[in-house]
Order: C-alpha cells, then structure tokens, then sequence
C-alpha cells in the first residue's frame, strides 16, 4: 500500500540533500512523521497546506517500513500511518510536484 507525505520544497531539498529527515515542524513537535493514504492526502493538503503552492508529494510502501510504521487515530478518528524513526531518502519510491489550481491542490496519479 502506497502512503504519501507532503513536504515544502525547501524541507524537501533538505531531506534530498542530507539523505534522511525528522521531518517537518509539525513532526518535530509531534514526534513522529505524518503520512496519509491514497483516501487521505486531499484532506491534508486542503488543511495543513491551503494556499501554498512549490510542495513535494513523496510516495512510500507502507509494507516496507515495517514495525516503525503505526496507525493511529487522527482527524475523526481515522487511521493514519505514523513513523516512529527518520525518514529516509531510500525509502522514497517517487517524488512529484503538488502545485496549488484555482481549486486546490493537483494531486498526481496515486498509484503508480
């Protein structure tokens, strides 16, 4: 199952550059890495990122994240995937543009 995480560009470039990331302010503060499924991440582009365009969706598999991945409730109770460890570049499976239409984000195919 493929599970998503949204970074800035800039936290993006950083994460590229040293190979791993905490993540972002909101994981620093939290603890652990944010992530939405497929039927999540409109949602949490709409509320964390309304209005900001130059964002990076990156694409994982849950699977291969093993027991550092847990899914606990969140937004109305619903599951989402949550890493207790740094986030890694090799974990990536792609990285695409998540840029800000007149009606929100465009999101990219999610399945491939």
């Amino acid at each position: 199952m493929l599970i998503f995480k949204i970074f800035r560009a800039e936290e993006f470039a950083a994460f590229d550059a040293a190979g791993a990331s905490r993540g972002a302010p909101v994981d620093l503060a939290d603890g652990y890495i944010h992530f939405s499924t497929a039927a999540q991440v409109a949602e949490t582009a709409a509320k964390h990122f309304a209005g900001e365009d130059d964002l990076v969706l990156l694409a994982l598999d849950a699977d291969r994240l093993g027991a550092d991945l847990r899914w606990e409730p969140s937004r109305g109770g619903q599951l989402f995937p949550h890493l207790y460890r740094d986030l890694r570049r090799a974990d990536v499976l792609w990285c695409r543009p998540l840029t800000l239409g007149p009606d929100g984000h465009r999101l990219p195919d999610l399945s491939a």
